[in-house]
């Protein structure tokens, strides 16, 4: 894999896409089953062959296309002919795109395991967590590398005999770990369901080459003693930390959200983690409501623009403080603790005295004008346009949760029409991945004219997963904010 002098550093969420890691749709997904979708955390069973092809496909191209362009310009009738048969986009076909730039999982766990030593224990720690016999412990072993990655991450050997349960959250990468400057911190997941991802991922950060020269910036997080003795699963002690809850928006700034999947402990240990390796300066800490439907703060709110954020109106300050509410309604609702947000700010040179917001509007307001010193009036565009029913439906569908290819270059899905119109009357350019895509194929765009855009992904089975491209995304590399 080519090396470039920096290959790993992140310290906003808007600066230019140059590198990440992805994981595209793998055998895994198509086996999930109605009465074993929520334990695997999806809310609906999706279609397989519409899933890569006729939607993250198209993620690919325009990652290929932004990220590394020599990989797939001038290129793409071949590619998608059907004689080439998507061997392009399979990480364990020869022809595979292989991009050190548009950064494949499954390829990397494939080139740690042609080392003997690392194989052995990553098939004895897989087949300890999965409750393997010794005989498939003997059988794994027995795999050639590229077979052996595909069936750790799918769970099953020749696409047909399941040996163990798939891990269909993998496409998430965002919740395997964060780059926050140049360091990497780990995840723990709060779901049983994805403790193999956890796993693979650690051997691949602290094992691969590409990662050789920041193994001493790996950050681990611990479990606490008091976890351990307290009689119930959902403590406060209990330390989970996702990706998703956690954002770089400048390079002395971090946000962590506490969460169904990020707990207290894990963002009172990172906090302090960062201050005392002088990574971070401030840290925000935003507890949101426990619920399926905000899993992580990426879900609820994400950055655009230096000025310019996309977020659910629920947190709005107009919301928070009831300012359409009659006097009766402000007093009776403003007691539900259950839908209330809590934001707590940190510095390291003052941490005994804590800021607080009362409102996330407020928080992102004071990003954008003193972290960031944004010139221009701060926008805010809401989910469904902030009309009720859309806004919830379409936080639901991920309107929220959009990765920035650039400033003001975000993806999106196509079937959130309010918040569509949202962006347009705030002034950004609405299209479709494939219409760009064959633009900038045919020499009638290039993605270095692209200003104030929102591209539109297809979603139709994608959206069923309950993750967009914020959360189907590690960025590793983009330039300084």
């Amino acid at each position: 894999m080519a090396k470039n002098s920096k290959q790993i550093f992140v310290n906003s969420e808007i600066g230019q896409l140059r590198r990440l890691l992805v994981h595209s749709p793998d055998s895994g997904l198509g086996k999930v089953v109605p009465s074993k979708a929520q334990d695997w955390l999806f809310e609906d069973i999706v279609h397989l062959k519409t899933i890569r092809k006729k939607e993250y496909d198209f993620y690919t191209k325009l990652l290929l296309y932004f990220l590394d362009p020599v990989k797939i310009k001038g290129k793409l009738a071949k590619i998608d002919s059907a004689a080439s048969k998507r061997n392009f986009y399979k990480p364990d076909h020869k022809e595979f795109f292989r991009s050190d730039k548009v950064i494949e999982l499954q390829w990397l766990l494939s080139e740690i395991l042609t080392k003997h030593e690392l194989k052995l224990k990553l098939v004895a720690s897989v087949c300890a967590i999965e409750g393997c016999s010794n005989e498939t412990q003997n059988f794994l072993f027995s795999l050639l590398p590229v077979q052996l990655s595909k069936v750790f991450i799918s769970g099953t050997i020749d696409d047909d005999k399941m040996i163990f349960p798939p891990i269909p959250n993998f496409i998430f990468t965002r919740d395997i770990g964060i780059v926050i400057n140049d360091h990497i911190l780990l995840n723990k997941p709060a779901k049983k369901a994805r403790t193999r991802e956890a796993l693979l991922a650690k051997y691949i950060f602290f094992h691969h080459p590409f990662f050789a020269a920041y193994r001493k910036n790996i950050i681990e997080i611990h479990d606490t003693s008091h976890h351990f003795l307290m009689p119930r699963d959902g403590d406060d002690k209990k330390v989970t930390l996702e990706g998703g809850d956690v954002m770089v928006v400048s390079k002395e700034h971090l946000l962590i959200g506490v969460s169904e999947r990020t707990s207290m402990e894990a963002a009172h240990q990172t906090i302090n983690i960062l201050f005392e390796k002088n990574i971070m300066k401030k840290i925000t800490i935003i507890k949101i409501p426990k619920k399926r439907d905000y899993m992580h703060i990426d879900t609820i709110f994400t950055q655009v623009k230096k000025n310019v954020w996309v977020l659910l109106g629920s947190f709005s300050k107009k919301a928070i403080k009831m300012e359409d509410a009659d006097p009766v309604q402000r007093v009776l609702d403003g007691s539900r603790k259950e839908e209330r947000i809590t934001i707590i700010q940190f510095k390291k040179k003052d941490i005994k005295k804590p800021v607080y917001f009362d409102n996330l509007e407020d928080l992102l307001i004071d990003i954008s004008m003193n972290d960031l010193r944004s010139k221009e009036k701060v926008k805010l565009i809401y989910s469904g346009n902030n009309e009720f029913p859309f806004d919830t439906r379409e936080q639901w569908t991920d309107s929220c949760n959009l990765l920035a290819l650039k400033e003001g270059v975000v993806l999106g899905y196509d079937r959130n029409d309010k918040t569509m119109e949202a962006f347009k009357s705030n002034g950004f350019e609405i299209i479709h991945a494939a219409e760009l895509i064959e633009k900038i194929e045919n020499g009638e765009t290039n993605t270095d004219d692209l200003k104030d855009t929102l591209i539109l992904m297809p979603s139709a089975e994608l959206s069923r997963a309950r993750g967009g491209f914020h959360c189907m995304s590690m960025p590793l590399l983009r330039d300084e904010a």
